[in-house]
């Protein structure tokens, strides 16, 4: 397919020392106003000055919250503030509506034109002023229909509130009303597109799609293209908004103005070097809802380089599957965080990872390093590290530098059940 050098606005082709200059000079006041704002962060960086984190260094050094502490603090103040302190609007004119995700987990959508920055991503995959766009996200409870609808809205274009299910009604509006873009799951759109040929229902006004929720292989995208409909993925998420978002070149995902991100090992808060897989980590810059290094829970890695759309800003891989890895064996749960606290012992350890293998009831451990010098007294030293760690026996196998996977595993479960 033909590129078209088309832009969003002027933010997307700056030079990317302008670009990491604002986003540094931006940091510092949100960290502040999330610890001045939201509750949840006057507690969780009450030793942070907040004016003094003014690069990325400093602000790998402030605590990673996970969705699952997201929850737990919500569950704590249901009575008393459900977003569990972490939203700095309430109820009334600056938030325009709140929803709900599994959990549940609730989260505010502040008044503000395009809030969750769906427009950027809209505009890339090709949507245009004047497109009649056929939504079937959900539009009961979670975002997933408003997020995409208020990007449609704010490029010009004009939505048709499909929803999920109802396929025949649904075809039945896209043949009557010949929408020329989609916005929903990829799997739902092919449902559409191969009823339709059942059916011998028209659907070929629709030219483009913008898809998310879950992922697209190539293979998929190949499909749709061969059927007309060119289909672009984006990455985004009930809590931060559009992350990144795939262009014409598809070539990774370009992350998003707003956002800045970070691959941190999973299960801790360590950066990893560039172009190695781990979870994937936001700091959003929209002051209604001020997330600092909230962790997404999804691996990725940084893709170097800058895409041949000419858009200048930092790209993604795209989602890689999810970074907790927690298993139990034995009985007892075993996290990344704790294969990564052994490794954090020992200098001579690059990279760690724990296979776990054996039958049901027969579960076995083993720890393969990368690590130089390794000796038997190390090997020792290690194995104990384990078992004080993680209560648990491992064995520990010594691997050359750069043979394990670049996958974002920390613990491999190969074991077999019955």
């Amino acid at each position: 397919m033909t590129v078209q050098n088309e832009f969003f606005d002027a933010l997307e082709t700056r030079s990317p020392n302008e670009r990491e200059s604002a986003l540094m000079a931006a940091l510092p006041r949100q960290v502040a106003h999330a610890k001045k704002e939201s509750p949840a962060f006057a507690e969780l960086l009450a030793d942070v000055d907040g004016i003094a984190v003014t690069s990325r260094a400093v602000l790998a050094t402030l605590p990673v919250v996970r969705k699952k502490e997201l929850l737990e603090r919500q569950k704590a103040q249901r009575a008393t503030d459900p977003f569990g302190g972490f939203s700095a609007v309430r109820w009334g004119p600056r938030m325009r509506r709140v929803y709900a995700s599994p959990g549940p987990i609730y989260e505010p959508e502040a008044s503000t034109r395009d809030y969750w920055r769906t427009a950027r991503a809209l505009f890339a995959a090709g949507f245009r002023s004047g497109d009649l766009v056929h939504n079937s996200f959900s539009y009961h409870m979670t975002p997933g229909a408003f997020m995409y609808e208020s990007g449609a809205l704010e490029l010009g274009c004009t939505v048709f509130p499909a929803g999920t299910g109802q396929t025949e009604q649904q075809l039945q509006a896209i043949s009557e009303l010949r929408p020329q873009a989609y916005i929903g799951t990829p799997s739902f759109l092919r449902i559409l597109v191969e009823k339709a040929a059942d059916a011998r229902v028209d659907v070929s006004s629709l030219r483009v799609a913008s898809v998310a929720g879950e992922a697209c292989p190539p293979s998929l995208c190949d499909w749709f293209e061969e059927r007309g409909v060119a289909v672009y993925q984006n990455y985004a998420t009930a809590d931060l908004g559009v992350v990144a978002y795939e262009t014409q070149s598809r070539e990774g995902l370009v992350v998003d103005e707003g956002v800045i991100v970070e691959i941190v090992r999973p299960g801790t808060g360590e950066l990893v070097p560039d172009g190695e897989v781990g979870e994937l980590v936001v700091t959003t810059l929209a002051p209604a809802y001020p997330l600092v290094r909230f962790g997404t829970g999804d691996l990725s890695a940084i893709l170097p380089g800058a895409c041949p759309t000419g858009r200048t800003g930092q790209r993604i891989l795209g989602w890689m599957g999810r970074a907790d890895q927690t298993t139990k064996v034995r009985g007892m749960f075993v996290h990344p965080s704790q294969v990564a606290d052994v490794a954090r012992r020992f200098p001579q350890v690059k990279k760690a990872r724990l296979v776990i293998s054996g039958e049901t009831a027969n579960d076995q451990m083993c720890l393969r390093v990368e690590a130089g010098g390794l000796d038997a007294g190390l090997q020792m030293q290690i194995e104990a590290a384990v078992r004080d760690i993680t209560k648990l026996r491992a064995q520990v196998e010594l691997v050359p530098p750069g043979s394990l996977p670049n996958d974002g595993k920390v613990i491999e479960d190969s074991r077999r059940y019955a």
